[in-house]
């Protein structure tokens, strides 16, 4: 029986029973999470893909903002890891009510729930929660604030394409200003010695950023050259007025990695994207499904860093 059959990848240094957000990780820790879920990534080759990781323990995914990817991703975790899991949306809870945040997850904490998986609209919501609960609280996004496991995930694929972090100069386009996904990929980077160079209209990539220690530009070929990964963010419809730039086919013709751009990027650069794409906008359809790309890749690796922020943070959960 090897460490993974008897539920756990092997000792670790990690303390944290939840997971709010990139900022306030170490480098160590965050290499804790990489180097886990590389240990749990082989779980998805083998024939009986689970292990008793989280037997008996309940999981709840609470996702009061809408979600597809992360909430399937989350769930599948649990499952490999044999944990119990209950999905909840807005719509089908409390809140509707009128009750409060805090009520509905003491609820769930009341019905011996161990862990809860959060997406919220609100910044700050899965902090608010952490602070008042027992049970580890995960944070899947929460408004323009963070999305710590999208950026574990994107960095376990750098990570595992190119061999390092440290050195690599990673672009990232697209909606900064809007993005969670962006500052926690920022922050993940930076702590582990990357190069990181935002990119998009001036609406949407303020100079303000840079206090962050990364560079600004607004001339996507400019960087393509020496880009060793090109991110590409979705416009984030939803948390924006139409006002930031003119129309999607300008915002194509200046931002939008096509096949020219394309040229111009070095043999072995990876492109990425979080997901969900706009074919022809932020990246042509055929270099999204092209060999450079990981985008695949990146969704294979979500379900392996997810089962790993599962196991560590119920590793590390405050007793009762």
């Amino acid at each position: 029986m090897n460490q993974l059959d008897s539920g756990a990848p092997g000792a670790t240094s990690w303390s944290r029973k939840d997971l709010v957000g990139i900022q306030e990780l170490s480098p160590a820790e965050i290499t804790t999470i990489l180097d886990t879920a590389a240990a749990f990534k082989t779980v998805g080759t083998r024939e009986i893909k689970k292990v008793p990781a989280l037997r008996g323990q309940t999981l709840i995914n609470f996702f009061v903002e809408p979600s597809t990817r992360t909430r399937v991703s989350f769930e599948l975790a649990a499952h490999r890891l044999s944990a119990d899991v209950i999905n909840i949306s807005a719509s089908n809870s409390s809140l509707t009510k009128g009750e409060t945040l805090k009520d509905t997850a003491k609820v769930f904490e009341a019905n011996h729930a161990d862990i809860i998986v959060l997406r919220h609209s609100s910044a700050g919501a899965a902090q608010f929660l952490a602070e008042r609960l027992h049970a580890s609280v995960i944070n899947a996004g929460d408004g323009a604030h963070e999305h710590p496991t999208q950026a574990l995930l994107d960095t376990f694929t750098i990570r595992e394409k190119k061999g390092r972090i440290a050195g690599l100069h990673v672009a990232i386009v697209g909606d900064i200003l809007f993005s969670r996904v962006a500052r926690s990929n920022i922050h993940a980077l930076l702590k582990l010695g990357a190069r990181v160079t935002l990119v998009g209209p001036s609406t949407l990539v303020p100079r303000v950023f840079e206090e962050l220690g990364v560079t600004v530009t607004h001339d996507l070929d400019s960087i393509l050259a020496d880009a060793d990964v090109v991110n590409l963010l979705r416009i984030q419809h939803e948390r924006q007025r139409k006002e930031y730039f003119p129309s999607l086919g300008e915002y194509t013709a200046l931002f939008g990695l096509t096949k020219a751009r394309a040229e111009r990027l070095k043999p072995d650069a990876l492109i990425m994207h979080p997901g969900p794409i706009n074919r022809g906008v932020e990246i042509d359809s055929e270099l999204a499904d092209g060999s450079r790309s990981v985008i695949l890749d990146q969704v294979t690796n979500g379900l392996a860093v997810r089962m790993a922020v599962l196991y560590l943070c119920a590793g590390a959960q405050a007793p009762s």
